[in-house]
């Protein structure tokens, strides 16, 4: 049967009859099991375009949550010949005190929008909701999760130019908890400066990477209350960290962090006790575990997709660099929703990206759902 090119053949291996995927003539897979959703989400603007896109949560295909740095002009010549980008608008900084983007003025003629920070869209990138009620508590958005553990799916934001991290109900009416103090860095336990990421634990514990000027992952209880922390300034001995990035916890508890500086993924229990180091992983931007149990990295120089087993062996990789519908350009975060759909965020490229399963795609080859996934 011919589907779109690809070919379906049959082998009999071992008297055990198997269905093989046939690659199409030509191309370089750039997209590996997926395919790009075009014009996903819509635009809110017209002459404007996403700005710096940092997070992305797939709460179900009908619900993803992006959190971003509100809009920015679009540039007169953003890609050259062949798709690949001179320089996205989103690579300058928009924040509530103006965008710092000189370059978009003077092109555009037009100043960033401090709007549409955290905006939710259905499966057809329809914007169903934006919480403009809390632009103010934004300075520069960094991530968005929502704990598999919590049946209330509370949503979490890190935001790294505030130092907060905050804890909103679901439909974004109330703020339930906030841990750190508002544009005051500090390195204690009351203050952050510049987190990046959380992850969450059965318990209702958290952990929180700390991060962009500070070195640590702390450790939270469910009411936020500070319990511990780990890690200092460094290049190459366990523990020690150059920008602490993202955070994925497995089914074991073992924690996995991402050492963007040091490139490398370090691997602690929920402690600190270091346990293993997967070095030369170039820029490990974002990561998450996925149920089946693979750790999965988006590496931001390479612009791949990376599969590692638990022991940090590379087992596959898809991806390539471009400003085009389905190329990568600087993944900061990425989720699955419960259809099997990829979302990506690009900081670099600042879109959210929406892909999908291949028709008879090795199922192996896809993310497939998350750990701390609520929906999956």
């Amino acid at each position: 049967m011919k589907v779109r090119n690809w070919m379906l053949a049959v082998a009999v291996v071992g008297g055990v009859t198997t269905a093989i995927l046939a690659q199409e003539k030509g191309g370089n897979d750039e997209t590996g099991p997926y395919e790009v959703v075009p014009n996903w989400p819509q635009p809110l603007h017209q002459d404007y375009s996403w700005g710096r896109t940092a997070a992305i949560w797939a709460e179900s295909p009908d619900r993803v949550f992006v959190f971003q740095s509100g809009e920015l002009p679009i540039l007169k010549r953003p890609i050259a010949a062949g798709g690949v980008p001179i320089r996205a608008a989103a690579s300058e900084n928009n924040g509530p005190d103006g965008c710092e983007c000189p370059v978009s003025k003077s092109e555009a003629g037009r100043p960033g929008r401090w709007e549409h920070i955290l905006m939710i869209f259905n499966r057809e990138g329809k914007l169903i909701e934006s919480w403009e009620q809390h632009n103010k508590r934004f300075v520069r958005p960094h991530s968005v999760k929502v704990s598999p553990y919590d049946p209330e799916r509370h949503v979490w934001l890190v935001e790294d130019g505030a130092h907060m991290i905050y804890k909103f109900t679901n439909d974004g009416k109330k703020l339930v908890m906030s841990v750190g103090e508002f544009r005051v860095p500090g390195n204690d336990r009351n203050h952050f400066n510049r987190p990046t990421d959380i992850a969450f634990l059965p318990n209702g514990d958290f952990l929180v990477t700390d991060g962009y000027v500070n070195t640590r992952v702390v450790k939270f209880n469910k009411d936020g209350k500070y319990l511990l922390e780990w890690g200092k300034p460094g290049k190459s001995a366990p523990g020690e960290f150059n920008t602490v990035h993202g955070v994925a916890v497995d089914a074991q508890q073992r924690v996995y962090v991402s050492d963007r500086g040091n490139s490398r993924i370090q691997v602690f229990d929920q402690t600190g006790k270091h346990l293993d180091t997967w070095p030369n992983l170039r820029f490990p931007l974002s990561v998450g575990m996925s149920k089946d149990q693979h750790l999965w990295v988006n590496d931001g120089l390479a612009q791949k997709f990376l599969k590692f087993d638990l022991n940090g062996r590379l087992l596959y990789s898809w991806g390539t660099f471009g400003g085009e519908p389905g190329q990568l350009w600087g993944t900061h975060a990425f989720s699955i929703d419960s259809e099997g759909n990829l979302y990506t965020a690009e900081v670099w490229g600042g879109r959210p990206q929406k892909f999908r399963p291949k028709k008879g795609a090795d199922p192996s080859k896809l993310i497939g759902a998350l750990l701390n996934t609520t929906t999956n």
